[in-house]
């Protein structure tokens, strides 16, 4: 029985699913680098179009929104790098395949897994309330005649 279980083990570190687990790991990144440029948008607005707000109440949820963005752009920066050296990772996995590396990957790619889903939850969230907040401050300040020309 033992030995059994270490044949699955060994096949397992052999031919575990590491491209699999790569092409993931690839499609994470996509999808952060996409993230990045829709957080360096929704900064491009907010900067552009928020300079005409005069209600110190609308200041300071637009101040808040900023500092959201920013927690959220680190947040995306920080992943991107871990993202890339867990793919880095993987691929010498693909290569060249080390028993003793990979429960220690596998446990590293779940981590990051959930990191990469709590991510985009909380992204979402931030994004949903950009647009909330933008959708309040143009009709409370009348900047829709602004946003027209």
């Amino acid at each position: 029985m033992q030995n059994m279980e270490n044949n699955r083990e060994a096949q397992f570190v052999k031919d575990g699913p590491w491209s699999e687990l790569y092409v993931l790991t690839e499609h994470w990144k996509s999808d952060l680098e996409f993230y990045r440029d829709d957080l360096r948008f929704i900064h491009h607005l907010i900067d552009k179009y928020f300079m005409w707000i005069t209600r110190p109440e609308n200041l300071d949820m637009v101040k808040k929104l900023k500092a959201g963005l920013y927690d959220l752009k680190k947040k995306n920066r920080d992943l991107l790098e871990k993202v890339g050296r867990h793919k880095n990772t993987l691929g010498q996995m693909v290569a060249n395949h080390n028993k003793v590396d990979a429960g220690i990957i596998r446990t590293e790619h779940e981590h990051l897994e959930e990191e990469v889903e709590n991510f985009v939850k909380l992204f979402r969230t931030n994004r949903k309330g950009a647009f909330a907040i933008t959708e309040f401050i143009i009709d409370s300040e009348s900047l829709a005649n602004l946003l027209d020309h």
